[in-house]
């Protein structure tokens, strides 16, 4: 026969993790500053942006033009809005035949200036490259063993070399031109030739290769979670915790 003082208490749930006021507020504010700051430089970002395009189209603009003649204020983002139709309006008259002629009468004019024609063919083969789409310029990611041995360092794949580099180079295998970004600031770096045999093409873009060194290593390519994989994993893990505390508890046995 059981009695009342036979039935065993039920247990005590476990305790929670105890968390100072101080560690509390920490957390709190490094939470913040994980999901503001991010937000806040790329606003920042934007906006210095949209703040330099306004300041060079202005000067361009005649005064019976602009909004701050009529507003008390100015307006963010009308010189974009106007340099954005101006060079759609370039290059609809340049794809024409008029537009072509008078195109290349700017480009023999400036290919007689010494000076200037260096740069204006360089920029202009650059600009081609990168915004034509036909190119395949670093648009593959490869690793390269520098600055010394069992050294790996992140390049972007660029393209081969001219005949007349390339027969200056030693050796009859085939190179290729890369460029070695710098970590945190991607924009500089070391542009040099390597043997096609050296380089370990990795499947990485060109986007996640810039977050992993401008971030120096610590946003790894892939280690962003999902949220709804994560929210799911919460529930499973919330349905989990409380089916054990049930199991922990004991029922009351029945007094004959």
């Amino acid at each position: 026969m059981t009695t009342r003082d036979d039935v065993p208490a039920p247990l005590d749930p476990a305790p929670e993790p105890h968390t100072g006021l101080m560690g509390r507020f920490r957390n709190y504010f490094l939470t913040g500053l994980v999901v503001t700051g991010p937000i806040a430089i790329t606003l920042y970002l934007v906006w210095w942006f949209v703040t330099w395009v306004d300041g060079v189209v202005r000067p361009f603009v005649p005064l019976a033009y602009r909004p701050e003649t009529y507003l008390p204020y100015g307006v963010p983002g009308w010189g974009l809005i106007v340099a954005f139709f101006t060079l759609t309006l370039v290059g609809f008259l340049a794809a024409n035949l008029i537009g072509r002629t008078l195109v290349d009468v700017g480009e023999t004019f400036l290919g007689r200036i010494p000076a200037v024609r260096a740069i204006y063919r360089g920029l202009k083969q650059v600009f081609e490259t990168l915004f034509s789409g036909k190119g395949s310029s670093f648009r593959k990611v490869g690793l390269v063993e520098f600055p010394s041995p069992g050294m790996w360092s992140i390049v972007l794949i660029s393209q081969s070399p001219s005949e007349d580099i390339a027969r200056s180079l030693p050796g009859q295998e085939e190179h290729v031109s890369v460029f070695l970004p710098c970590s945190p600031n991607p924009t500089t770096g070391f542009f040099f030739y390597v043997p096609k045999s050296k380089i370990i093409e990795v499947d990485l873009s060109a986007e996640d290769a810039a977050t992993l060194i401008m971030s120096a290593g610590v946003v790894q390519p892939g280690s962003a979670p999902d949220p709804k994989k994560a929210a799911a994993l919460a529930g499973m893990a919330n349905a989990a915790r409380i089916a054990n505390a049930s199991t922990l508890q004991p029922q009351p046995a029945k007094v004959e």
